[in-house]
């Protein structure tokens, strides 16, 4: 793994629109009821099967991260808890790049490395639904 860090800049780039993304999608969760305003909002495949699917509890997520209520946020879905916290801490790193021209770390990964992270990228993705499943379906075990 090598690390570079760039000269300061202001230049728009990947992790800017990853703040961009964050900041609109924080911003709607904060102030629009999507999941009151909009008729067929909800998972499909929960409603006709009860089995949640591996997006089961975002909506809930990006609502109490955006009003700050990080427990329910984590009790709603873990990983996508931390997916929420990411994009709000690229918010930050997209204002103090485009603002005051910090440099963004640009991370390289050879091609092992990027294996090893797809692998464990999956695996997490699969515990994460494992525990959401659980949640939902068998909720007498984690108590």
């Amino acid at each position: 793994m090598k690390v570079t860090l760039p000269k300061p800049n202001r230049t728009f780039g990947p992790a800017d629109m990853l703040g961009l993304v964050g900041l609109v999608g924080l911003l709607i969760a904060r102030y629009i009821p999507v999941a009151r305003l909009i008729p067929f909002w909800g998972c499909a495949l929960r409603e006709t099967t009860g089995w949640p699917c591996f997006g089961c509890g975002l909506t809930r997520v990006a609502d109490r991260v955006a009003h700050f209520n990080l427990p329910g946020a984590w009790d709603a879905n873990p990983l996508g808890t931390l997916a929420a916290l990411f994009f709000a801490l690229m918010v930050v790193v997209t204002v103090l790049h485009l603002v005051f021209a910090m440099p963004i770390p640009q991370l390289h990964l050879s091609p092992t490395e990027w294996h090893r992270a797809r692998i464990a990228a999956v695996t997490v993705i699969l515990l994460n639904y494992a525990w959401v499943v659980v949640k939902t379906k068998f909720p007498h075990l984690l108590a």
